[in-house]
């Protein structure tokens, strides 16, 4: 299967933020019109007031949680790639330390069976 292109890429990730996105509005508004329901006293006026102002809330409240999970995701990113790189860094010496290591013990088994003869 061939890989997307890092246009289409980015254009699948837009999609999907804005299908997510409209899926919370929707759900907002869903929300503010099972809380009017249970106002049944509010005129039409007042129930579309709450509505929006509830919806509204809600939707800002989204938004400042999306926020700091986005700010944390970016936070850890760079986290784990500071760590990966650490750690390749190790895997890197650790096998350049054995392959010397081996070679050592090559030249000096080949020296000692030259020195025997």
């Amino acid at each position: 299967m061939e890989q997307p292109t890092p246009d289409s890429a980015r254009g699948l990730v837009r999609l999907e933020g804005y299908l997510l996105w409209n899926a919370e509005v929707a759900q907002a508004r869903q929300r503010a019109r099972e809380l009017c329901e249970q106002l049944p006293w509010l005129t039409t006026a007042q129930r579309e007031d709450v509505e929006r102002v509830y919806a509204a809330d809600r939707l800002t409240a989204s938004k400042e949680t999306l926020t700091r999970i986005a700010e944390r995701s970016v936070s850890l990113r760079a986290e784990y790639t500071a760590r990966y790189e650490r750690l390749r860094r190790r895997c890197v010496a650790t096998a350049v330390l054995g392959v010397g290591a081996a070679a050592g013990s090559l030249v000096c088994a080949a020296l000692t069976a030259a020195g025997r003869r």
